[in-house]
């Protein structure tokens, strides 16, 4: 790890640790399916290959009296048959174990993270690397010469902390030079440090820290709890060219379009028997395509965009063109700047980094709920992942799905296949069914793949 044995957290890494719990365990999965059933053992070699090319993969998580920070082990990863849930529990406090796992079905390669480690792009750069191993040592005369050991330029700076880079460059001088004086002041402090945490955590948390547009009540899906806690799973796959020609004819991007579309689903589904619902749709925004680094920690921020919904149903375009117009005004230099500026003044205020873990953690607590107060629905977009022809011509298609405390929806394409995963903790399908109707009425063709009743123990693939 670059000689260090230890590396403290991202900015974004604090809240999945305060926030996770059984149902929300913070856990993403990247899955790459084959054309051809997955020969475990060479796997195992594709896997050592390239955890010995990710040094942040060989982090575990430490609890320190006043925070948590990675680790470097000398443990080593094995792949294993999948046999939980998607997403189960990885993180456990009581037990040194690395923060991510490789499983196989048949001929799925899926890759779970804990959020706190990496994010999806920086997953998605791992799990490329793995499937070309992969590819690489199961099917060697597929491959010409100069598609076999390439290093990635990216992972040279994959330990590099993009928020403090970008937006504190002058943070640790600023600390050590406060750190004597705030240690003699955190007792008397106590109760302004949960203030200042509270009234930043809602600046930064909140999808407009300089006027709160949603002072209606958000609308908030509810719904039957399946009854052992794991996640009902639907997985939609469609034509990326189909979508393109229905997205340009309004003249928005994919994500604007879908989410318009989702936003809909919910209202045509649920939300029409409210009077004027407001609906609000939390979208994380990769930092990378604005501050350019390839480190492989989280950087990334969320966004809220919200429609309020009148008597009458509105045209999709109406919806699309009121979320596109909120995403232009939010993902601006400044705004940027000014959001994730509020998240490092929290994380480097001299005397809150003296507070103990445990009340930080329940200051974040407090926060998260504030923010999902704020939240009906979840969606996140890992974009278009391409890999050279030699080894697409091994691949069928990608999948991406997150744990969620609420319904959402994930997202990522390969060639002109897009996979849409739909999480929820509820029983309940509607608002899913009511989504690929829309769809299906723009003549635009859809797969549909459902995940099994929670009472039935086997899998549905």
């Amino acid at each position: 790890m670059a000689n260090k044995t230890w590396v403290r957290l991202d900015n974004a890494s604090n809240i999945f640790l305060a926030s996770r719990n059984d149902l929300d365990t913070k856990v993403f999965r990247i899955s790459a399916e084959l054309k051809e059933p997955v020969q475990t053992e060479w796997l195992q070699k594709a896997l050592d290959k390239t955890y010995d090319q990710y040094a942040l993969y060989h982090s575990v998580l430490r609890r320190g009296f006043f925070w948590y920070y990675l680790e470097e082990s000398h443990l080593r990863p094995k792949v294993s048959l999948e046999t939980q849930v998607p997403c189960a529990q990885i993180y456990h406090f009581d037990r040194k174990e690395l923060l991510f796992r490789v499983l196989v079905h048949h001929k799925r390669i899926h890759l779970e993270v804990f959020h706190a480690l990496s994010d999806g792009t920086g997953a998605s750069w791992f799990l490329e690397d793995l499937v070309k191993n992969y590819i690489t040592l199961a099917y060697p005369e597929a491959l010409s010469e100069s598609q076999k050991g390439q290093m990635p330029e990216r992972l040279t700076t994959q330990i590099e902390d993009g928020f403090v880079k970008y937006f504190r460059p002058q943070a640790q001088k600023i600390f050590k030079l406060s750190a004597q004086s705030a240690l003699q002041t955190v007792t008397a402090t106590t109760k302004k440090v949960e203030q200042f945490a509270l009234r930043i955590g809602k600046r930064a948390l909140y999808y407009n820290w300089e006027e709160d547009q949603t002072k209606s009540k958000v609308y908030q899906i509810k719904g039957t709890k399946t009854p052992d806690l794991r996640m009902n799973t639907t997985e939609l796959e469609m034509p990326v060219d189909q979508l393109l020609v229905e997205s340009r004819k309004i003249g928005v991007s994919l994500t604007i379009y879908l989410s318009a579309l989702y936003f809909l689903a919910i209202y045509k589904a649920r939300a029409h028997i409210e009077k004027k619902p407001t609906l609000t749709l939390s979208i994380p925004v990769n930092l990378r395509q604005f501050f350019p680094t390839y480190s492989a920690r989280n950087f990334f921020t969320a966004i809220h965009l919200s429609y309020t919904f009148k008597k009458e149903t509105p045209e999709l375009e109406t919806v699309c063109l009121e979320l596109s117009q909120q995403l232009k005004n939010q993902l601006t230099q400044t705004n940027l700047e000014k959001r994730l500026g509020y998240l490092l003044s929290f994380e480097f205020n001299p005397v809150i980094r003296f507070v103990y873990r445990p009340l930080k953690d329940s200051i974040l607590k407090i926060i998260n709920w504030l923010n999902n107060r704020k939240v009906t629905v979840s969606m996140s977009n890992l974009g278009r992942m391409i890999f050279a022809e030699e080894f697409a011509q091994k691949i069928d298609r990608l999948y991406f799905q997150t744990a969620s405390v609420r319904p959402q929806f994930s997202m990522i394409s390969f060639e002109n296949k897009l996979s849409i995963v739909f999480t929820s903790p509820f029983m309940e399908t509607d608002i899913q069914k009511t989504f690929v109707r829309l769809l299906t009425e723009k003549e635009i063709s859809v797969v549909v793949a459902a995940s099994p009743k929670p009472e039935n123990k086997g899998r549905d693939k």
